[in-house]
């Protein structure tokens, strides 16, 4: 057990007015506590905008292609229950200690080790950032759809401009925006359920119950890189792997953002205990319809030869002779490539913020402006963002491809030391008796998180395994599947030859203790609101 030394230890500075900061970049000042612009809303719906875009919208449509319709469903079910545990392990570690300043990084230093926290950062930025151009080049293929005069480039500057104001400004401007943006998102899903149930029952224009006729022509399983039972296995595995990218990043937005949500003890856990949930009604439910209502052999699907412009619901609705809903569909996902490029942005700058503070990226990247906005982050995270100009020259899906399997390999990377940091974590927790004093505790723990943890490794080690059959060797989708991996070791091995740290500290020796007794006294005046009537009810449980 740590004594009350270790708080006197681990305050590096102070902050700007004179409040304590510990490790040079998380607060325990009251006052600053208090700062918080991101209400529950705001947060539930930050982390459900950040998993439901382009990748449901667009990349399904890739996988579609690939697979068929059933390796398509069931992987991306599986990719569910590993995003749930994954989400499961932030959210203890969010609660237990909702400090302002609080980055996964973060924990992984205080936890684990320098050197891995070093990595970790790193490696979150620049998967952030390639995300912010992946979601740039998705809104201009869907853009494309309606075949306009204007340039990709000019689209591409559109959108990137946009997610650079939104973010630009204070985090209550940011929330509000992901807010509505993933509002349009959530009604959006909605709607495309309730009309690929018509279509599937024969209420379409076109006439006629499909059902689920295309599982049987052209057939429920594509067989890939292989035949027979080889062949369907690999193509279940090639939709799981492919199904990352539609979930990367979005359980560690809730992470990020814990240090500036209202009452996070009481927020975090509502928005945890909900994602499987809603999760299963906007993935499960439609990636079950999106097989059904379009045939993986449709030639528009996305994919490097055809170069389609347009996301598998667009195309299932113009299938069924559905006019003008297909504009208004397209406009809407349109909207969903805006909304996660905003919030990746959002993340990418807060991660080099911290970074900076704690002297692993340069200094100038924690300058702030008079909102508290780290505008400098923003801009150098931003400015990766383009790299979606690439669209100009290449292949559009092509493109597409590239940043989804790298940003993809970072993400689940991350999973696996968020996983570590969680398992050291709880460690430090039980030999020091504190196990019973985590204010969230979820189901299946530890077990739940070493079975998830080897599965996540071994998706990271054969993301690519299709590059090696001779007929499928390509360099480039090779460096995509596994560049990143040398990357995170590079900078990891790196940083601990350079600064000597040890592999992990001991168990007993992680603090688990310091900020745990300002948390308590500040979310203990936390007062759940009362709802009047029964519309606030539904309000309130809604968001």
């Amino acid at each position: 057990m740590k004594d009350e030394v270790s708080l006197e230890s681990r305050v590096a500075d102070e902050a700007p007015g004179g409040s304590q900061l510990v490790d040079g970049i998380v607060s325990l000042d009251p006052a600053s506590q208090l700062q918080r612009g991101l209400k529950s809303r705001h947060i539930q719906f930050l982390a459900l905008g950040g998993a439901i875009g382009t990748g449901l919208f667009v990349g399904s449509g890739a996988s579609l292609a690939i697979v068929g319709p059933v390796p398509l469903w069931l992987a991306y079910l599986s990719m569910m229950l590993v995003v749930w545990i994954v989400m499961n392990t932030i959210a203890e570690m969010t609660t237990y200690l909702p400090m302002r300043g609080i980055t996964l990084p973060y924990f992984a230093d205080r936890f684990v080790d320098g050197s891995l926290a070093f990595a970790l950062g790193w490696n979150y930025w620049y998967a952030y950032a390639i995300l912010v151009a992946a979601e740039s080049t998705a809104g201009s293929i869907l853009l494309q759809y309606w075949d306009t005069p204007v340039p990709s480039a000019v689209w591409i500057t559109i959108i990137l401009l946009v997610v650079l104001l939104l973010n630009i400004f204070a985090v209550s401007v940011f929330g509000e925006a992901e807010f509505w943006f993933a509002s349009i998102k959530l009604i959006t899903i909605l709607g495309l359920v309730i009309v690929g149930i018509v279509i599937m029952a024969g209420g379409a224009p076109a006439g006629g119950a499909i059902g689920f006729h295309y599982w049987h022509d052209p057939g429920a399983f594509k067989e890939y890189v292989g035949t027979g039972a080889t062949g369907r296995f690999t193509a279940y595995w090639t939709a799981f792997v492919r199904a990352g990218f539609s979930f990367i990043t979005s359980p560690e937005l809730i992470g990020l953002a814990a240090g500036e949500t209202v009452a996070p003890r009481r927020n975090i856990p509502k928005a945890a205990r909900r994602f499987l949930a809603r999760l299963a009604l906007f993935y499960g439910v439609s990636t079950l319809i999106v097989g059904a209502i379009v045939p993986s052999d449709d030639p528009h699907l996305l994919s490097p030869e055809s170069n389609a412009n347009a996301s598998p619901w667009v195309i299932g609705i113009q299938r069924a002779g559905i006019r003008g809903l297909n504009h208004v569909i397209n406009a809407a996902i349109l909207t969903s490539a805006w909304s996660a490029s905003n919030a990746f942005l959002y993340s990418g700058s807060r991660v080099l913020y911290s970074m900076a503070a704690t002297g692993q990226a340069p200094r100038v990247f924690a300058r702030t402006n008079r909102r508290g906005v780290p505008y400098l982050a923003v801009l150098a995270t931003w400015a990766v963002g383009l790299l979606a100009y690439l669209n100009v020259s290449e292949n559009g899906a092509r493109v597409f491809g590239w940043f989804s399997n790298v940003s993809t390999i970072s993400g689940f990377i991350a999973w696996i030391v968020i996983m570590v940091t969680y398992l050291r974590f709880r460690a430090a927790l039980t030999v020091q008796g504190l196990l019973h004093t985590l204010p969230f505790r979820t189901v299946a723990q530890p077990y739940a998180t070493w079975a998830t943890l080897a599965i996540v490794i071994l998706l990271t080690l054969t993301n690519g395994f299709q590059v090696f059959s001779p007929s499928r060797w390509n360099y480039q989708d090779f460096l995509a599947a596994y560049i990143t991996i040398p990357a995170f070791l590079l900078l990891y091995l790196g940083h601990k030859l350079w600064f000597r740290t040890p592999f992990a500290k001991k168990a007993e020796d992680i603090d688990v203790l310091t900020g745990k007794k300002e948390m308590d006294e500040f979310c203990a005046n936390d007062r759940p609101p009362v709802a009047k009537n029964f519309a606030q009810k539904i309000w309130f449980w809604i968001a």
